[in-house]
């Protein structure tokens, strides 16, 4: 199992999205390393493949192809090796459904995400600052 205890996985199919939640990362100054996974399998395969990471935060979009993410969260809360991971729902879905589901499934937070760049960056910003410093993890077993 790859050590990610500061790595970030970003599951993000929009590539424009991925960019923009990178730079705003880095310009609030998040220095963790940032890995993505561009479908829901993708970021299946990172979690349970031969590589196994245990990143410290999931910042999972819903809309995604091949696996969606709801369904991405559901495995990831099925299984002993995931169920604790902090997963951040990041998506721009304004469908009371989805909100509804993904709580019942175990996200930790649901964040939607704002259409202009500076509200973005601000809400990604306070994102990082939360689940990558202020927040204290599980320990990795």
């Amino acid at each position: 199992m790859a050590d990610g205890s500061r790595l970030i996985l970003l599951v993000e199919d929009d590539p424009d999205h991925e960019l923009l939640t990178i730079r705003a990362l880095q310009k609030s100054n998040i220095v963790n390393d940032v890995r993505v996974a561009h479908d829901g399998e993708e970021a299946l395969g990172m979690l349970f493949g031969p590589e196994r990471i245990q990143p410290q935060v999931i910042l999972l979009d819903l809309k995604l192809p091949k696996v969606d993410g709801l369904e991405v969260l559901r495995r990831i809360r099925e299984s002993d090796q995931t169920r604790m991971l902090p997963v951040v729902i990041l998506t721009s879905s304004d469908e009371e459904r989805d909100l509804v589901r993904s709580y019942q499934i175990g996200v930790n937070s649901y964040i939607r995400k704002p259409v202009n760049f500076n509200d973005f960056a601000e809400a990604t910003r306070q994102l990082g600052m939360y689940w990558l410093v202020l927040n204290e993890c599980p320990p990795k077993s």
